[in-house]
C-alpha cells in the first residue's frame, strides 16, 4: 500500500507594521489526514517553524511564511511513513522542506475571527497557488489559530503510478499557539 501526504504549517515573511508572533512549539502542531484503501490514515510533522506577522486591524501588513521539515513526517504506521518519505513521495533527501508564503491575508465571511491566507505552496519542484482558511483568537499577548488546507498531492508531483490506493487529496491541519514578540 502506498501513501502520499503533504506538509504545511505557518511561517512568516517580513512586511512592516503587523504584530510579530513567536510560536509556542509545545502547544502547536501540524497534522494531516488522507485515505489509503478507503481507510483513514493520519500523521504529523514535528519539525516546523513560523515567524508570524498578524494584526486583524492591519491585514495589508500581515503575513505568513511557513516551513515544514518533511523528514519529520510520520504516520504511526512504519510502512506508510517509509512510502511517504520515499523518492516518489516527499523525498526529503532532495526536497527537505515544504514552504507556504502568503501574498495576502483577508477577512472571511465565515466568522468575525476567520481569515484566508492566499499564497504559494512550494513542495518538491512545484510552486502553486493555495488558500489557507484559518480562525484566530487573540487574548492579550496570546494568539491561537486553527487552519485547514486540502492539497492535491499529484499537482505537486507527490506519489507515483503505484500509489493508486492512496487518495489524491491530503488534508493538512495547522494548530498554532503564539505569543506576541516583545
Amino acid at each position: 500500500m502506498k501513501i502520499a501526504l503533504l506538509p504545511l504549517a505557518l511561517l512568516v515573511s517580513t512586511p512592516a507594521l503587523a504584530s510579530d508572533w513567536e510560536i509556542d512549539h509545545e502547544a502547536s502542531e501540524v497534522t494531516f489526514e488522507t485515505d489509503v484503501l478507503d481507510s483513514p490514515v493520519t500523521g504529523q510533522f514535528t519539525g516546523f517553524g513560523a515567524a508570524i506577522g498578524f494584526d486583524p486591524d492591519n491585514l495589508g501588513s500581515s503575513y505568513i511564511d511557513a516551513t515544514v521539515s518533511v523528514a519529520t513526517g510520520e504516520t504511526g504506521t512504519p510502512s506508510y511513513t517509509e512510502e511517504m518519505l520515499s523518492e516518489p513521495g516527499l523525498d526529503p533527501d532532495t526536497y527537505p522542506t515544504a514552504t507556504f508564503m502568503s501574498e495576502m491575508i483577508e477577512a472571511s465571511d465565515e466568522c468575525d475571527t476567520c481569515y484566508i491566507a492566499r499564497g504559494d505552496l512550494i513542495l518538491r519542484e512545484a510552486r502553486l497557488p493555495v488558500e489557507l482558511p484559518f480562525r484566530v483568537v487573540i487574548e492579550g499577548d496570546r494568539a491561537v489559530a486553527d487552519g485547514t488546507m486540502v492539497i492535491e498531492r499529484e499537482r505537486f508531483g507527490v506519489g507515483g503510478s503505484s500509489w493508486g490506493e492512496a487518495a489524491a487529496e491530503v488534508t493538512v491541519h495547522v494548530h498554532i499557539e503564539a505569543d506576541r514578540a516583545q
